[in-house]
């Protein structure tokens, strides 16, 4: 039995579609749907064939830069890149202003109502706006270095995107002193005060700390401690990097420990209410950064709302120069590159850094004398 739409068949109750279209078969059984549901079916997938056709007539430097993002955001899925989700977010709202726009008409210019539109209105700093800036520039880079059509680049050059200048905004370091630390951990959340204690006891940065996780960590037994190796694809520096644990931070791990089998630090959300009307209480979750709601409410109740999560690892470092912590024990306890810096450390080398982190726990409060000295 055949409809008013041809390529929608009525067989029974049950509709089929079965329909040539741009050279393309298009077959679907729809089930038991109305005649104006299946049209509404095929009208769609017309139009999604439609895009693809569009898509594979564009080729080099006339593929949207849309095309260019969707390939760059696929491969950095395929190599297991731990920004993905940071980067996904800048291309999402770089493509309300590029993404419809040929790569080859892309310019410097082209970004110029994005950045008068994050900086003026939404109040983006210059560092951030460079952040989405340096997705579009890595897009452009790999469409005239990497990306092939045929065997010819997509882009004969990649085009010049200026970065803004951050310096001017760059807002410096804020090293907790004692005091300070004192007001504010008992104000932050209960969930938040072990991991910025960590924080503040190893230096290790938020993501790292918030991520991290028992199948890193390594015993030291003549040390009757252990310590955490944050593998490379976890850390800032693409290498292995030994998290020394002091007394302090030591004592947090073992506060945590047996509470998840998977993270060190975690909380447990809000119970549920069942249909029942009963409380269902929900398990432990790993803390996704600390940096959220209850950080900065904590801030600003004691008027602190100039120091960022990354000010407690710039604390810990303050405290292992005032507690004469050499520069290259800091930079092994900081994770920072050194020539020559080995990726595991012998027990002897342990028990020595722990001592020097164990130093950042000793120190006077010198701290405010040298916000007074700097201004």
């Amino acid at each position: 039995m055949r409809t008013r739409t041809k390529g929608i068949q009525l067989f029974g109750s049950e509709r089929v579609v079965n329909k040539q279209y741009l050279g393309q078969r298009i077959f679907q059984r729809l089930g038991e749907i109305s005649q104006d549901d299946a049209e509404a079916w095929l009208r769609r997938r017309q139009l999604e064939i439609d895009d693809e056709r569009a898509k594979q007539l564009r080729a080099g430097a006339d593929r949207l830069w849309a095309d260019g993002a969707a390939k760059y955001l696929m491969e950095c899925r395929h190599r297991g890149v731990r920004s993905l989700e940071t980067i996904s977010y800048h291309v999402k709202i770089l493509l309300p202003y590029i993404g419809k726009m040929p790569m080859g008409e892309i310019c410097n210019d082209s970004l110029e109502t994005f950045k008068a539109q994050r900086i003026d209105e939404d109040e983006a700093k210059n560092s951030t706006v460079n952040r989405s800036l340096e997705v579009v520039r890595t897009v452009m880079n790999r469409a005239a270095r990497v990306w092939r059509d045929n065997g010819r680049p997509w882009l004969p050059s990649p085009p010049l995107i200026e970065m803004l200048d951050e310096d001017a905004q760059r807002r410096p370091p804020y090293p907790l002193s004692w005091a300070e630390q004192a007001k504010l951990i008992p104000v932050l959340a209960t969930h938040l005060q072990r991991p910025v204690l960590f924080a503040l006891n190893t230096g290790a940065r938020d993501d790292n700390v918030c991520g991290l996780r028992w199948s890193w960590e390594v015993p030291v037994p003549e040390l009757e401690r252990s310590v955490f190796v944050i593998p490379a694809a976890e850390f800032k520096g693409k290498r292995d990097h030994v998290l020394i644990l002091n007394d302090a931070a030591w004592k947090i791990v073992e506060s945590c420990r047996g509470k998840h089998p998977e993270y060190v630090f975690t909380y447990r959300p809000p119970s549920k209410k069942k249909p029942d009307g009963k409380r269902q209480e929900l398990p432990r979750r790993r803390i996704g950064t600390l940096n959220n709601t209850g950080w900065q409410r904590a801030r600003a109740e004691i008027g602190l709302e100039k120091v960022r999560v990354h000010d407690l690892r710039h604390t810990f470092g303050q405290r292992l120069r005032d507690g004469g912590v050499s520069e290259e024990d800091r930079a092994l306890l900081l994770g920072h590159a050194i020539e020559g810096m080995p990726q595991h450390y012998a027990t002897a080398t342990v028990g020595r850094l722990v001592e020097a982190a164990n130093k950042a726990t000793n120190t006077f409060d010198r701290t405010t004398l040298l916000r007074v000295v700097n201004g």
